[in-house]
């Protein structure tokens, strides 16, 4: 959302009121309170007809500190998110220069008088700061051409751009060669640099600037976080308005934010999720391979059970079976219904299929209720659905014939809704896939009063936690499971999340992982995406390359829309490849699930950036097409029927994972891979844990242990956490000379794959 007309005049329509001068700097409990009017005061006549606004800075945690920017106080304020401000290490200075709030690692520090001068420290580094024209009050006049007038069904906004008369706004230094990234799993470029980000769900697909998960908080490669805590609409440009500078706004009287300091990347996710809520562990069984019916297609017992036994029959691993829309019966969406006339006995069939073919099951819901349903007249009469104005149901036909939409605001129709979920999960349902939840409308009243404009990106958070909590009750800690499309900031908290509707094409697989990325630099712990893409059908070259990709994620489900994606309906070497990437996947697991209790206790990605683990390497900021599975493997997605991909290693030894062949880093590669291989790169000083169980991912990953050492030194003293399926951990210890390695537990193999 721009507000100039290049760097001397505003748009036409636009009146700004910035804040000039901090005039006076006073304590107000654990913070401080800047009174900063929109011009300098030389006299006393410059207080009168003259807007303020009001900066109180807050120390919230260690390394973390709250800015609130107001025009108005007494308004309506934004819930914000739910987030955990704790004491923080620190306190509070005023003295006749400046005014600074320590929080730990963290400084903020504002200076008297004019210019308006804020800035951002880790000990003597300056992070970034507000300086002249950052913080603005912006009034907009009829017709001014910044905000776009709502558009699409019943009022609801495509862009985001909810109309405003008044707009608060702040900006952030860019620093010469800083990198952004972050606001939620966005498709574009990585690095978020000269990019316009509207921070407002919508169901767009892969290929679009929209996004089902909009979070509100980015990173910086300088070490430092922003996350603003509005639900609303907010606006972002990074260098897009201001080139030099972050701007970050939202409609009405005030803005908050907070700043997250690091040094690392790691270190600001694992401030950030500490502050906004950590990933929850998920089972060992989710991380095998996930089958769909696919969207449209047709299916029965007898075609779940063709595919099932096909997998089995031809080697492939699976773990989870998901039952996707037409498992209830159409127009009926959702009454969370079996369809009688092709699913005559679910019970049965789901007691089948986990005693006979030791599969776990999924199954699809939204929270949109269709008129047909038997839910709807009980939602109706009960008061759960959403209201229009007039006290009339919600509906609309966009999706399913006149649906309405459980309103999660009111604790008794989310009660309502859990208790329907709990009949399907005594039926033998294991996990639920969450679809939805972007499509929100405006011209409605919600039950406890939010304002339409604040409901529309919280909702999701709402309907994810209602549906996890159930699976908790239900199912225990530690194996509840989503499978959910969109989130706000928080979400993380509900795993897991795909990447929603992609494409059956290479760049379509290319900004899959981009989105995945970004996702990754949200918060998000864990991330999964259709294999081979949703819409249209893939070609064979194109389904292995992503077999590939999607099992050396953090989570692999092959789901089409109105195509099967059993790999046999391309060709025997799909066969061959997935059976063989699955595998692999299985025998990784002692070391991706060491991986995911790490993303759930700091919040760092199973799966993330190249930036997150070699943050001083220039070369590695704007990488979107490899990453690292874990902190020590290296993975280079084919994006190629050719098999020809370049990738970027770090400086240091590599190994390739295949050969044991050892390379030189700090340079580019260029290789070609045929179906069966990927670049995938070992870290010098791994010891990787590869399991005895090739058959599924849940299994006593120290039974049969193999750990292999790459880089070795000539004196071993090297210790491995081991995190079993039951969540008990156990470090094995690998000493003596590098010829004649010992492992301190009995029946671990050691291999040293190369030296140092």
């Amino acid at each position: 959302m721009k507000f100039t007309d290049g760097f001397w005049h505003l748009r036409p329509g636009v009146t700004a009121s910035y804040a000039q001068e901090a005039y006076d700097i006073t304590a107000d409990g654990d913070g401080i309170v800047v009174t900063a009017p929109a011009r300098r005061i030389e006299s006393r006549g410059n207080v009168l007809n003259l807007p303020v606004l009001t900066t109180t800075l807050t120390p919230v945690a260690d390394g973390v500190i709250k800015v609130r920017i107001e025009h108005h106080t007494g308004g309506r304020r934004s819930p914000g998110f739910e987030v955990n401000e704790r004491q923080a290490a620190g306190g509070i200075a005023i003295t006749d220069g400046d005014g600074t709030v320590t929080a730990g690692t963290l400084r903020a520090v504002i200076r008297r008088g004019a210019p308006w001068d804020l800035s951002f420290w880790h000990a003597d580094v300056r992070l970034t700061g507000s300086g002249a024209k950052a913080q603005g009050y912006m009034t907009l006049a009829d017709g001014a051409p910044v905000a776009a007038e709502p558009t699409g069904v019943a009022g609801v906004t495509t862009t985001g751009l909810a109309p405003s008369r008044t707009y608060v706004h702040e900006q952030l230094d860019l620093g010469v060669g800083e990198v952004i990234y972050g606001l939620g799993e966005r498709f574009g470029p990585l690095a978020k640099n000269g990019q316009v980000v509207d921070i407002w769900n919508a169901d767009g697909g892969t290929s679009s600037e929209l996004a089902y998960k909009s979070i509100p908080f980015y990173m910086s490669n300088r070490g430092y976080g922003v996350l603003v805590n509005q639900p609303e609409h907010v606006s972002f440009e990074v260098g897009s308005e201001s080139v030099e500078r972050v701007q970050f706004s939202t409609a009405g009287e005030a803005i908050e934010y907070f700043v997250i300091d690091g040094p690392t990347p790691k270190d600001v996710i694992d401030r950030y999720t500490a502050l906004t809520g950590r990933p929850a562990e998920v089972p060992a069984w989710s991380y095998g391979l996930w089958l769909s019916t696919s969207f449209t297609t047709d299916y029965d017992e007898a075609t779940v059970n063709s595919f099932v036994d096909g997998m089995r029959d031809r080697g492939i691993p699976l773990s989870a079976f998901h039952f996707d829309c037409f498992w209830m019966r159409e127009f009926n969406w959702t009454d969370l219904e079996w369809d009688a006339r092709v699913f005559p006995d679910p019970e049965g069939m789901l007691h089948r299929l986990h005693t006979e073919r030791d599969l776990h099951i999924c199954a699809w819901i939204n929270p949109y209720i269709a008129q047909r349903s038997a839910l709807f007249a009980e939602g109706k009469e009960k008061g759960y659905l959403v209201k229009r104005a007039d006290g009339s149901v919600w509906q609309w036909d966009w999706w399913v014939a006149g649906m309405g939409l459980v309103d999660f605001t009111n604790p008794e129709a989310t009660r309502w809704f859990q208790d329907k979920l709990r009949g399907l999960l005594t039926q033998g349902v294991d996990a639920l896939k969450t679809d939805f939840g972007e499509r929100i409308p405006l011209d409605v009243v919600w039950h406890d009063g939010t304002p339409p404009e604040t409901m529309h990106n919280l909702y999701t958070q709402l309907y994810n936690k209602a549906v996890f909590e159930v699976l908790v009750e239900e199912r225990g800690e530690r194996e509840a499971v989503l499978f959910a499309r969109s989130a706000t900031a928080g979400g993380q908290q509900f795993p897991i999340h795909w990447g929603g509707d992609n494409t059956s094409t290479f760049p379509s697989m290319a900004e899959t992982l981009r989105g995945g990325l970004s996702l990754a630099s949200s918060g998000f712990g864990y991330w999964s995406h259709d294999i081979g893409g949703f819409e249209g059908t893939p070609d064979p070259a194109v389904f292995k390359r992503w077999v590939a990709f999607g099992l050396l994620s953090s989570h692999s489900r092959l789901h089409g829309s109105d195509s099967y994606r059993v790999p046999w309906a391309f060709d025997e070497e799909a066969v061959t490849i997935t059976a063989k990437f699955a595998q692999l996947k299985n025998t990784l697991m002692p070391y991706i699930y060491a991986a995911s209790a790490d993303a759930a206790a700091t919040g760092v990605s199973v799966a993330r950036p190249m930036y997150f683990e070699f943050p001083s390497d220039p070369a590695v900021a704007y990488l979107d097409r490899q990453y690292m599975l874990g902190s020590h493997l290296l993975v280079a997605p084919v994006m190629s029927a050719s098999g020809d991909v370049e990738f970027y290693l770090p400086a240091g030894t590599w190994t390739n994972f295949w050969t044991g062949e050892t390379v030189a880093g700090g340079a580019w590669r260029r290789e070609q891979h045929g179906f069966d291989t990927v670049p995938l790169y070992v870290r010098e000083g791994a010891a990787i844990g590869i399991g005895a169980h090739a058959d599924r991912p849940d299994y006593d990953y120290l039974d049969g242990l193999t750990i292999r050492l790459y880089g070795a030194p000539e004196v071993l003293d090297v210790t491995m956490p081991v995190i079993r399926p039951d969540g008990s951990a156990h470090a094995v210890r690998i000493t003596g000379p590098v010829d004649a390695p010992v492992a301190d537990r009995e029946g671990v193999t050691v291999q040293v794959v190369s030296r140092a």
